[in-house]
C-alpha cells in the first residue's frame, strides 16, 4: 500500500472516532433475578408443582446532543435467553415541543397507565395473563410512534398528554423496512392519555382503539373496532400510597355460541366485555422495606339477556420487597378466584419469592 493511501485510511479513521465521540456514549445495565416459586397456575389449576428460575436482563442504551438542545436515545434490552431483542426504541427530546418514541414492545403510551395502583413487586397479571387492566393497549407495541408533551401547569396542577399510533396494531415486531407480519384480522391502533398530578394526588386516563377487519357475522360486510379503556388515581401520605384503577376491553369480537358461567375465557377472543378494577395500598416501613397489599375483580358480561353467563374473576396478593444496595429480596403470594373466568376452575394460589442483583 502506498504512503497516500496508508494517509487517507488514517485521517478517515479519526474522523470517524471524533463523530462517534461526538454523537454520544453507549451505557450497558440489567440484573438478575433467582426465584423460588410454588402453587398451582392460574392457566392450568389441575398443575401444582415447586420450580427454581432464572431471569437475566440486560438493557443497551445510547444517547446525544444536537446543538439546538434535542437529544436523543436508543434502548435495545435482550430476552431472557439473550438470543435475541425483547424490545427497543429510539427517544428524540425536543427543549419545548416535548419528546417523540419509535419503537416496539416497550414505551408505548398504555405502560403509563395499566394496573397503576400501588405494589411493591409483582403486578396482579404476574400470575394470570387475564387481568383486564395489563391488556389494555397492550396491541400497540407494533413499531408505534408516542408523542409526550411537555409538561405544563394549570391551577396548580401539572398536565401531561400521549399521544400514540400503531400503522399495524397486532402486538408484534416489523423489522427494519420490512412490512407487517400481521394475519390481516387487524390494521391500524390509536391511543391517548392524560396524566394530571396535583401535589400528593396523582390521576390518569387513557384509551385505545384499533380498526378491527373480522365481520361481525358471516355474510354480513359489517365489523365493529376494538376499545380499550383505564382510569387511575393514586394518592401518597408520607410512608402510605392507596389508589384506584378500572378498566374497559371490547375486543369488537361477537359471541357465536352461547357461554357458560363454566367455560374459560380468553380476551380478545371470546366475544362480549371484560371490566376490571383494581385497588392497592402500600406501605414502606423504612428506607430499606416496604409491604403491599392489591385486590382485583375482573368481570366477564357476555352481554345477552341470559344474566347467568356473566361471571367474576378475583384475585388478591400481598407483597413484600427488601433492597440492601444492589441487591433486592421480594416476595409475594397470590390467590385467584374462579380464573379464566370459570366458576368449574379450582382457584389458583402462587406463592414465590425471588433474589435480585442489579449492575
Amino acid at each position: 500500500m502506498n504512503k497516500f493511501k496508508k494517509v487517507g485510511l488514517t485521517a478517515l479513521a479519526g474522523s470517524l472516532v471524533a463523530v462517534s465521540a461526538h454523537a454520544g456514549e453507549l451505557s450497558v445495565s440489567g440484573g438478575v433475578n433467582i426465584t423460588l416459586k410454588h402453587g398451582n397456575s392460574a392457566s392450568d389449576s389441575n398443575v401444582s408443582g415447586r420450580g427454581i428460575g432464572t431471569d437475566k436482563d440486560v438493557a443497551f442504551t445510547g444517547g446525544g446532543e444536537l446543538d439546538n438542545g434535542t437529544t436523543f436515545s436508543v434502548t435495545t434490552a435482550t430476552t431472557d435467553a439473550q438470543t435475541d431483542l425483547t424490545s427497543g426504541y429510539i427517544t428524540i427530546s425536543t427543549p419545548s415541543f416535548g419528546s417523540f418514541l419509535m419503537g416496539h414492545h416497550s414505551g408505548a403510551a398504555h405502560y403509563k397507565y395499566d394496573e397503576e395502583v400501588p405494589q411493591v413487586y409483582e403486578q396482579i397479571s404476574d400470575v394470570s395473563a387475564l387481568i383486564t387492566a395489563n391488556k389494555v393497549g397492550d396491541f400497540m407495541d407494533n413499531n408505534h410512534i408516542t408523542y409526550t408533551s411537555p409538561t405544563f401547569d394549570f391551577g396548580g396542577a401539572s398536565i401531561t398528554l400521549d399521544l400514540g399510533y400503531a400503522s399495524d396494531a397486532n402486538d408484534t415486531e416489523t423489522g427494519d423496512g420490512g412490512t407487517p407480519g400481521g394475519t390481516g384480522t387487524y390494521g391500524t391502533g390509536q391511543e391517548a392519555g392524560v396524566t394530571i398530578a396535583y401535589d400528593a394526588l396523582k390521576f390518569g386516563i387513557y384509551g385505545a382503539e384499533r380498526e378491527n377487519k373480522t365481520k361481525v357475522a358471516a355474510g354480513s360486510d359489517a365489523v365493529r373496532d376494538e376499545f380499550n379503556g383505564v382510569w387511575y388515581v393514586k394518592y401518597g401520605m408520607g410512608p402510605v400510597s392507596i389508589g384506584y384503577s378500572e378498566s374497559y376491553v371490547d375486543a369488537g369480537v361477537s359471541e357465536t355460541a352461547t357461554v357458560g358461567t363454566t367455560t374459560a375465557k380468553t380476551l380478545r377472543t371470546s366475544g362480549g366485555i371484560f371490566e376490571g378494577e383494581q385497588i392497592g395500598i402500600a406501605f414502606n416501613v423504612n428506607d430499606n422495606f416496604s409491604v403491599s397489599y392489591t385486590e382485583s375483580t375482573e368481570t366477564y358480561n357476555a352481554q345477552s339477556s341470559a344474566a347467568s353467563q356473566d361471571v367474576d374473576q378475583k384475585a388478591d396478593a400481598i407483597q413484600v420487597a427488601y433492597s440492601m444496595g444492589g441487591m433486592s429480596i421480594k416476595a409475594y403470594q397470590m390467590e385467584i378466584e374462579n380464573p379464566a373466568f370459570d366458576e368449574d376452575a379450582d382457584d389458583s394460589k402462587i406463592t414465590e419469592i425471588a433474589l435480585g442483583l442489579a449492575f
